[in-house]
């Protein structure tokens, strides 16, 4: 299995027309989407909140997080983004995917527009 990159455009939601290209590499076992946070700083966007956040290795570390406007192509969402830091990856996780409508297929290492749910059951008639 390769690892899968994408360039998004991202910025403020208060300003959705002042955006910045960043590269990201794709990690679908990631909730979060993680940016650098000098980017995130110069476009605007402001920390919520200090959080501590788990790496794989059990390792933890404290980032602020903040709300992040994307567009890839003509699809575009808002979700939660955290302010790396100098030696953190770049990383575009599930919630952003999720908020622009993409899944990742973890065998071709494609991104497909995935079927939209609003949830709650709806009998068939």
């Amino acid at each position: 299995m390769g690892l899968t990159f994408l360039t998004l455009d991202i910025g403020s939601p208060a300003d959705p027309e002042n955006t910045r290209p960043v590269e990201f590499m794709v990690d679908s076992g990631a909730i979060y989407t993680v940016a650098p946070g000098e980017v995130l700083e110069d476009l605007g966007i402001q920390p919520l909140s200090e959080e501590i956040f788990w790496l794989a290795n059990g390792e933890k570390l404290t980032r602020k997080r903040g709300i992040g406007y994307f567009r890839y192509g003509d699809r575009v969402g808002g979700a939660d983004v955290v302010f790396g830091e100098e030696g953190d990856a770049n990383l575009l996780g599930a919630t952003t995917l999720e908020s622009l409508g993409l899944a990742l297929d973890p065998l071709k290492r494609e991104l497909k527009p995935m079927r939209l749910i609003i949830g709650g059951f709806r009998p068939y008639r």
